[in-house]
């Protein structure tokens, strides 16, 4: 958390990723390739910022030992995020993310931190060897950009929120529940189009109607506003690097300097905010491009 907040107050926006298919795009296991899914490409990525790495591959202690690879000294690990199903009547952790306990012979799902280490942190003879051989299977899964640009446009085309294209501003509208993004052209890149538009398409899935979440607060506002405005502006910031992934678009919005002061005072008043702004994260894209499989 110190790391994270030392990003925010440097002005850094530390989610943001570009895709870049000459790494791989996904963050992926380094052994096997299995991609990590859930709310754990966001703390992967916030990873890459805070070690300054560009490899998308990951790997745990253990089987990075069992192969002659070991952490450089003074690496850190970036903890993921596993689930775990229980049956009702099991002792129940304090877990921010686990779903409500279900009724008798129900399960219910809490979330383990479980540490993963960058390839970029790791040394030994196998390495090298290892990354080529992640980036040529990843590589060879990566699906040219028209074809990446055409079925992120079709995802967020067939979300039920409309979006107009006129004017200057991006944002969404509650009350007409409605998305407005400027013209396409005012977009240095389709891209940056798509990264923009699944943004407030996570603001959207706070309706009262989807998943209720406070959507009262706005820029400037003090107190209990500008708690809930910065709460809600993580939310998006979170969902759409989620999302970037899914759609293979990467992030790149450009965060307003208010953001990132609520964020550090957000995160300051109560640190364990990120865990549960990432479960609303992971819900919200849950809602517009649903996922299966993976870690």
């Amino acid at each position: 958390m110190a790391s994270l907040l030392t990003l925010l107050e440097a002005g850094t926006s530390p989610w943001r990723r570009e895709w870049d298919a000459a790494t791989g795009g996904h963050h992926v296991n380094l052994l096997s390739g299995r991609r990590y899914r859930g709310a754990n490409p966001a703390l992967l990525t916030l990873g890459l910022h805070l070690r300054g790495s560009a490899l998308p591959y990951w790997c745990g202690f253990a089987e990075a030992k069992a192969l002659g690879i070991v952490p450089r000294k003074g690496s850190k690990a970036v903890h993921v995020l596993r689930p775990q199903v229980h049956q009702r009547g099991e002792s129940r952790l304090a877990e921010p993310d686990a779903q409500p306990a279900a009724e008798a012979g129900r399960s219910w799902v809490s979330y383990r931190p479980v540490p993963l280490f960058n390839a970029a942190d790791l040394v030994g003879e196998p390495l090298e060897a290892l990354i080529r051989k992640r980036r040529l299977a990843e590589g060879a899964l990566q699906r040219p950009e028209p074809e990446r640009l055409a079925a992120a446009e079709a995802v967020l085309s067939c979300w039920p929120v409309s979006a107009a294209f006129a004017g200057d501003r991006a944002c969404y509208l509650p009350e007409p529940d409605r998305i407005q993004l400027p013209e396409r052209g005012a977009f240095h890149s389709a891209g940056a189009l798509y990264a923009t538009w699944a943004h407030e398409a996570i603001h959207s899935t706070g309706h009262s109607s989807r998943l209720a979440r406070d959507l009262s607060g706005g820029m400037g506002a003090d107190g209990d506003g500008g708690r809930a405005y910065a709460r809600e502006e993580l939310v998006a910031e979170l969902g759409a690097v989620l999302l970037g992934d899914r759609l293979e678009i990467g992030s790149a919005m450009a965060n307003h300097a208010a953001y990132l002061g609520h964020w550090i005072e957000l995160l300051k008043e109560s640190p364990r905010v990120l865990l549960q702004v990432l479960s609303d994260a992971r819900k919200a894209a849950d809602l517009i491009c649903p996922e299966s499989g993976g870690e």
